[in-house]
């Protein structure tokens, strides 16, 4: 585990890593103190910087709402590995989403990354996003973020908090959002037992959260910004 750089004042440099202890945490933790924090996404184009606002919880076997409700698959395996690992699941036969693995190795736990702020490379992010009429629409939505940084299912195990420089995926310190300011709610598009938990967290009147949608049956029409079930 790399430890953070600190500031004279003892606080963690926004720019170190986050360790994997951060995330080695109840996931209801673990999500709301993921806004504000920063994902770097780096690519042989350069890297990006995204700062998360609006984060949905996924509690693994104890969640309906989850891909691991009904045990661990070659699918949703990483869900069951050590945290600090990205999983990348596939939906509508057409988008990609990135969630982080939370919680202790064998228990199912992960955060869904529902939009953010593009802090650092948007003109990376403009030509894979060409229908963004504005930069605050680069990452408005999980299919959008994931689409935005050039995440597809080759990432899906990716360590977020190993040592490498270079990593594909990591998340920094950023600035932490005062609890004034994080709101929540029911999460997007989940239906059955799991649709009225208020696990979902984004920032108060930040530009990039995305629009709040009910469960809904899918469809191979729904477009880049419907809500996508989470991990």
């Amino acid at each position: 585990m790399n430890n953070p750089t600190s500031t004279p004042s003892g606080v963690p440099d926004r720019d170190s890593r986050l360790p994997r202890a951060f995330f080695d945490r109840p996931v209801l933790e673990v999500a709301p103190d993921l806004l504000g924090r920063i994902l770097v996404r780096n690519t042989p184009l350069g890297p990006v910087g995204l700062r998360l606002t609006e984060v949905e919880a996924y509690a693994g076997e104890q969640d309906p709402g989850s891909h691991a409700y009904r045990g661990r698959t070659d699918r949703n395996a990483v869900m069951f590995g050590p945290p600090g690992h990205a999983y990348v699941y596939f939906t509508y036969g057409m988008w990609h989403c990135l969630n982080l693995v939370c919680g202790p190795p064998g228990r199912a736990g992960g955060v869904l990354l529902r939009a953010g702020e593009v802090v650092r490379g948007a003109e990376l992010c403009r030509p894979r996003r060409p229908t963004a009429r504005k930069d605050t629409d680069l990452a408005k939505g999980p299919a959008r973020l994931a689409t935005a940084l050039d995440v597809d299912g080759t990432l899906n195990g990716t360590d977020v908090c190993g040592g490498d420089p270079d990593a594909a995926l990591s998340i920094r310190h950023g600035v932490p959002v005062p609890a004034r300011e994080v709101r929540n709610g029911p999460r997007t598009g989940v239906g059955g037992d799991g649709a009225d938990h208020p696990w979902r967290f984004w920032i108060a009147s930040d530009p990039t959260v995305s629009p709040y949608r009910p469960h809904r049956p899918r469809t191979r029409k729904d477009r880049l910004d419907v809500a996508a079930p989470g991990s």
